[in-house]
């Protein structure tokens, strides 16, 4: 597959970034063409399947450190002074080529369970979290159902947990659960009476059954499935955080997330434009470059002002996580901009590249085209992780007040 010129390279400049970060963009930029881009096409259009789960990617990126960047030394992370802003940054270079490996490997595996367990009561932080970065496990993190997804209040969950000796057993069933067909450990969210706690279960435990993965429109690479409880048994000592303090944890894994699938659209957006601009450069209708066209030059300069503001409301977000402890608003806006804008370009860079957008690989040459697998990718991004209405939801309130919004 042809890769064309990184135009952020000339668009875009890290300047307000500290230099740690620079350099995990540089050392992650340099793992993905190196491992992800040769197999992006195969992972970005590759069917679901059991069998398909990205293992040696995942292998090759718990070698190569990158499970270690959001976390402290002491649990054998790199102990960077601004975890969140280099893991974001590294986030927007893997999805550069591969938006769903992204979204399972990294945002799944180390932000929504590796920070939920950075969180966790010692015990249990100190002991499964070394292992997450070492690449020892496959975690998923269990929040959504049938009928709860983006409202996770306690009057909407069906899972539940209840106390019997020594801890507790779930009951329930949970749904689009990232990893879950290779996962060896899962984080669930349940109601424990009238609250949520959030416990963790092991996968290979007795009344733990995984579905087949989600046939998906997109994010191929991204395995979901159904994972069913029939009263699973969990130790006390796998609480996380506190009872009936699991909706806290859940929300401040999710609040991070939402910053990471900004980073992810940025990604995303970045990689149509990339290719929609090369292939401008070089296309000729009616005896000129698309590339000369005003209307396209002019389409483009907006987009490229777009790819600016959505990189920059991902990285203050992250930044603010880092030296304010939180970033509830920025985080919220980063995801929508980040995601909105992903869907814009792809769907400009189709537009303007005609038939070979919309192809995903011409029979004649063998050529394989990335624009057709980033435009399907790019709309579950809006989606998930708490649709775009409601992160409007969670900017209105930070404007008017919940007396007014609710």
């Amino acid at each position: 597959m042809h890769h064309p010129v990184r135009r952020a390279d000339t668009l875009f400049h890290d300047a307000w970034l500290p230099e740690e970060t620079r350099r995990i963009r540089a050392e992650v930029r340099e793992f993905a063409r190196d491992v992800i881009a040769p197999a992006a096409h195969q992972l970005n259009t590759r069917p679901e399947s059991r069998e398909a789960f990205p293992r040696e990617q995942f292998d090759a990126m718990a070698r190569a450190g990158l499970y270690a960047i959001p976390f402290p030394a002491d649990v054998g992370g790199r102990g960077l002074e601004f975890p969140t802003l280099a893991t974001m940054t590294a986030l927007e270079e893997l999805a550069y080529y591969s938006r769903g490996l992204a979204s399972a490997l990294y945002d799944g595996q180390a932000i929504l369970v590796g920070k939920t367990l950075e969180q966790a009561p010692s015990a249990v932080r100190n002991k499964y979290l070394p292992g997450l970065i070492r690449g020892e496990f496959v975690g998923s993190f269990a929040t959504s159902e049938p009928e709860a997804s983006t409202d996770l209040s306690a009057g909407s969950m069906r899972t539940t947990a209840t106390r019997v000796e020594g801890g507790w057993r779930i009951r329930g069933r949970k749904r689009w659960i990232t990893n879950s067909v290779a996962a060896d450990w899962i984080v669930v969210l349940c109601r424990t009476g009238e609250r949520l706690t959030m416990l963790m279960a092991d996968m290979r435990a007795e009344g733990v059954s995984v579905g087949k993965p989600d046939l998906k429109m997109g994010n191929h690479a991204q395995l979901t499935a159904d994972v069913v409880f029939e009263d699973v048994f969990v130790p006390d000592e796998r609480v996380l955080g506190t009872e009936g303090g699991g909706l806290r944890v859940a929300l401040a894994a999710l609040a991070l997330g939402r910053v990471g699938i900004g980073a992810i659209g940025v990604g995303m957006a970045q990689a149509a434009f990339d290719t929609a601009t090369d292939y401008m450069c070089k296309r000729k209708v009616f005896g000129q470059e698309l590339a000369r066209m005003q209307h396209w030059q002019y389409l483009f300069a907006e987009h490229a002002v777009g790819i600016e503001q959505a990189r920059n409301l991902y990285q203050k977000a992250a930044y603010l996580h880092d030296t304010a402890g939180g970033a509830e608003v920025e985080a919220a806006m980063a995801k929508l901009a980040g995601s909105r804008l992903a869907v814009d370009v792809a769907r400009d860079a189709i537009q303007v590249c005609g038939a070979y957008g919309f192809v995903r690989e011409l029979s004649a040459t063998g050529d394989l085209m990335p624009l057709e697998s980033i435009y399907r990718d790019a709309k579950i991004g809006e989606i998930y992780e708490g649709a775009n209405e409601i992160q409007k939801w969670v900017i209105a309130r930070n404007i008017f007040g919940r007396e007014f919004t609710g």
